[in-house]
């Protein structure tokens, strides 16, 4: 007895294990279970239940009875004991159960149609070229699955299939039990097809920020992960147009530091920038560098730049303030501190540049560039943009 006792434990938290394992379900509450009456010779059209968002499998039984039987069981009841659709389309044990049942002598031809038009059209003419699938022999009973990847019945948005029962009985009535169960996936179910998804792709990649990648996947698909996560595709899909506006606009924030994207927009910025400076087109180059320093993501050598620009457009205290800023996250950067002795001198502060010119002269600005011949460089500069330059003769003369 202690042993049977302890057998059915472990065959109860099998069980347990087995569903705890599935993607999907079994949906009982969306069962198609219909008791058909075909008169002798004719053909009957039956529309089957709304199929819930997320089937990727539909198991089907169909039980010809004689007047007076009744099924033993339902395909529901017989499906707890089958976790999942591969126990049946595997050949197994349970594809065996799912048609020994009670069924009469009288015996069907059926097809299964996609649209009710095409169903109707084989009532009227009998013709199968339509049909997703024809059963010409004629059976007392039969049960299949039908799956999204290997049937032409179910694809990923069908919402009703039609079966069309023939009556092979030349005297008497036919009664049909006709039962769907479809198999749910548990992602799927939440609305986010394939079709769906590719929505929302193609709606993230018209965003400004998008347009601003060369590659933008990585970023959509960041996005689209969130929204999957926080609404069902049918939710989403009544927001109002403000409120789905918004959702892209969070998560693309996210999105931005969570994926390459924001590196390679502030890159594309400081590329496009520099271009436009070497044009000698200054003011817009300080436009295109800006929303670098909006975002707070700014680095030492994008406030270099914008000094630049600031120096070029005589705009020199911004550029000491922009510089001293840059300072702040790189006290060593010897490039940034030329262009702050620049902008003191070009601002009429010569003693404050000195201290500059005179304290670094010995060193490099890069590995290959010396601190004196950036200076005379940058003062030729200076002279083709006609900026002030009655003072460079004595800092060269103190560099030398």
């Amino acid at each position: 007895m202690i042993k049977k006792y302890y057998f059915i434990l472990l065959l109860t938290a099998t069980i347990q294990s087995v569903f705890s394992q599935q993607d999907g379900y079994w949906d009982k509450d969306r069962v198609t279970s219909r008791e058909i009456i075909v008169n002798a010779r004719d053909i009957v059209v039956v529309k089957s239940e709304d199929l819930p968002v997320g089937t990727t499998e539909i198991v089907y039984r169909i039980t010809v009875l004689d007047e007076n039987q009744q099924l033993a069981n339902s395909l529901v009841s017989v499906l707890k004991a089958i976790p999942d659709p591969t126990g049946i389309s595997q050949g197994s044990a349970g594809a065996v159960f799912l048609l020994s049942k009670v069924a009469g002598n009288d015996r069907c031809k059926y097809a299964i149609f996609t649209k009710n038009s095409s169903a109707q059209a084989y009532r009227e003419n009998g013709k199968t070229d339509k049909a997703c699938l024809y059963q010409n022999n004629p059976v007392n009973k039969d049960a299949k699955i039908l799956s999204v990847d290997k049937s032409a019945c179910l694809q990923p948005n069908t919402t009703n299939i039609w079966f069309a029962f023939e009556s092979k009985n030349w005297i008497m009535n036919q009664k049909i039990i006709l039962e769907i169960v479809p198999w749910v996936d548990t992602k799927l179910s939440r609305g986010w097809n394939l079709v769906n998804r590719k929505k929302i792709l193609d709606q993230c990649e018209t965003t400004e920020t998008a347009k601003k990648l060369q590659n933008p996947d990585d970023y959509c698909i960041c996005i689209l992960d969130k929204l999957q996560k926080k609404f069902k595709f049918q939710e989403f899909q009544k927001l109002m147009d403000s409120e789905k506006a918004k959702s892209f606009k969070d998560f693309g924030k996210s999105c931005l530091t969570e994926t390459d994207a924001e590196n390679i927009i502030y890159n594309n910025l400081r590329e496009k920038a520099s271009y436009i400076a070497k044009q000698g087109n200054y003011g817009e180059a300080i436009n295109t560098l800006m929303p670098i320093f909006d975002s707070g993501k700014a680095m030492v050598l994008d406030y270099n730049a914008i000094g630049t620009y600031y120096i070029f457009t005589k705009q020199y205290d911004k550029a000491i303030k922009f510089l001293k800023d840059g300072e702040k996250l790189d006290n060593s950067e010897l490039l940034l501190k030329l262009n702050l002795a620049h902008a003191y001198l070009l601002n009429n502060n010569y003693k404050e540049a000195k201290s500059f010119y005179r304290r670094y002269k010995l060193q490099n600005v890069t590995d290959s560039l010396s601190w004196n011949e950036k200076v005379k460089l940058d003062f030729e500069a200076f002279k083709k943009a006609g900026l002030p330059s009655d003072d460079f003769k004595k800092v060269l003369r103190v560099i030398d």
